[in-house]
């Protein structure tokens, strides 16, 4: 190869129904300067291009009408096996992305996606590519090489996109472990074992088995009994254990136990079983699961680390809203019965988890920004007057201000500066209506009404509870969501 065909732009072809994300990323390959890209709509017209045109990489979304990309895939490998595919999709999933990755593709990716880190595969796969060519004369161990990186690559970055799609919560980091490296090595038991240093004891945590596997019907207990020898040799070596036929345990045939460690401490044990001979783990597979297993354990300790920050900035703003507390008694309670209102209308609506996390922050700080609420207004036993209403109207955005330099609170203080819209565009600060109101904002505005209405306060007593559902009731579509207080009568009118 001359140096003249090396500084050719490289020719990738993108593969997608939608004209939106066809145009981004065809764009942005452009604009690199590095690359010369053609698109097309469909499966289809992807073959017939690539019979006659060169081509240097491939770009498919997976749900096209006719021609899936899998199918595309397969098509591909049949004309140009050694061509470079990476799959897109907006459902990601271990069964699918697996799929993908032994058909060939060097890459899966969840969309939305940031094109910088589409560009970056790109580089990276056509670099790799670079490598391989002449490929028909590499050496057979050379080329194994290479789809070992591949691969590895390609399950990190499965992992990584279902837990950024689904939720890096411990549990579920756990759960897509155990079955992505099930999959992954074709095993037939995966089993991930919590272990306590303090008392020295293993406790087993999730056991999965592939379809059609068994192990002579043991629990739990009694697999992580008979696998204990093996974990010990992990724990006092703090190195992996691949025994790919195992003579020392009747439970299984070919063995891998790997540790789950957090800044040089062993919390786990994943433990991959084969049951018969015929098929036993070998080195990549000790690859590609250790790689997981260091993905996953990083996860678990951002997010230990997120949640010991969480709750320290947390701990902070509580004693900011028990300060407004030591002034105004009504504050600190009326903050815990909103957020217990707010939290039992999400749960009806069926928000999402991290919905319902930021709605209970949110609840909870909503009135912080009275802290800058002079006395003689905060506390006035009498109405207000229209300048000292003005004033108070004000906490909305003192509180957003306050929370604003936490970034880790950027959801809940948009939630905050907007918990006294209105549906009708007469609310405050900004004067939102409808949709424009962030959903949670509009939840929050019920809530906080509600318990507002059928409190006592120095200048008046609280409205009975079945009058404060019908004044709720009575301004849907005014002051509040139709839908925000159908779901608020459905709990509170039972």
């Amino acid at each position: 190869m001359n140096h003249n065909e090396i500084d050719e732009p490289k020719k990738i072809l993108v593969v997608d129904d939608d004209q939106s994300v066809r145009s981004l990323i065809v764009d942005a390959l452009e604009l690199s300067g590095t690359y010369n890209a053609r698109e097309v709509d469909n499966g289809v017209s992807a073959i017939d291009f690539l019979r006659d045109q060169p081509c240097d990489l491939v770009i498919s979304d997976h749900r096209m009408p006719g021609m899936s990309g899998l199918d595309l895939l397969n098509n591909i490998k049949d004309i140009k096996p050694f061509l470079p595919v990476i799959i897109m999709t907006a459902y990601p999933s271990i069964d699918l992305s697996v799929t993908a990755m032994k058909d060939g593709a060097v890459d899966f990716i969840s969309k939305p996606f940031k094109i910088d880190d589409l560009l970056f595969k790109v580089d990276l796969y056509l670099k790799e590519q670079t490598f391989h060519d002449g490929k028909r004369e590499l050496a057979a161990n050379d080329t194994q090489r290479l789809d070992k990186k591949i691969r590895t690559l390609s399950a990190i970055s499965c992992f990584d996109d279902i837990i950024d799609k689904y939720g890096g919560g411990n549990e579920n980091v756990f759960h897509e472990l155990v079955s992505l490296s099930l999959k992954i090595t074709s095993g037939d038991y995966s089993i991930l074992t919590l272990f306590d240093e303090a008392d020295n004891t293993f406790y087993p945590k999730i056991v999965k088995m592939a379809p059609g596997s068994h192990l002579s019907g043991l629990t739990g207990d009694a697999i992580i009994e008979s696998l204990e020898p093996f974990f010990r040799d992990v724990i006092d070596s703090r190195n992996p254990l691949l025994i790919p036929t195992s003579t020392s345990s009747t439970l299984c045939e070919s063995i891998m136990c790997l540790p789950l460690m957090i800044r040089g401490k062993i919390f786990g044990i994943l433990s991959l079983l084969h049951t018969t001979q015929k098929n036993v783990f070998n080195q990549n597979d000790l690859t590609y699961v250790r790689n997981l297993v260091k993905r996953a354990s990083l996860n678990i300790e951002n997010a230990l680390l997120y949640e010991s920050l969480f709750a320290s900035i947390m701990d902070t703003f509580t004693s900011l809203v028990h300060s407004i507390h030591v002034r105004d008694q009504y504050t600190e309670r009326h903050s815990l019965s909103v957020r217990n209102f707010a939290l039992r209308i999400a749960t009806e609506i069926q928000c999402s988890d991290s919905d319902m996390e930021s709605l209970k922050v949110a609840a909870t700080l909503h009135d912080i920004g009275k802290i800058a609420i002079p006395d003689n207004i905060l506390l006035k036993p009498g109405r207000l007057t229209d300048e000292e209403y003005e004033i108070i109207k004000t906490h909305p955005v003192i509180g957003e201000d306050i929370l604003k330099s936490i970034s880790l609170l950027d959801t809940e203080r948009i939630i905050i500066r907007h918990h006294h819209e209105r549906w009708d565009g007469g609310g405050y600060p900004d004067g939102l209506s409808g949709t424009d109101i962030p959903f949670l904002s509009r939840i929050l505005a019920v809530a906080d009404t509600f318990d507002a209405m059928t409190s006592d306060r120095p200048y008046r007593k609280g409205l009975p509870i079945p009058q404060a559902i019908s004044e709720i009731q009575d301004n849907a579509h005014r002051q509040f969501d139709p839908a925000i207080v159908e779901a608020f009568l459905s709990v509170f009118s039972r």
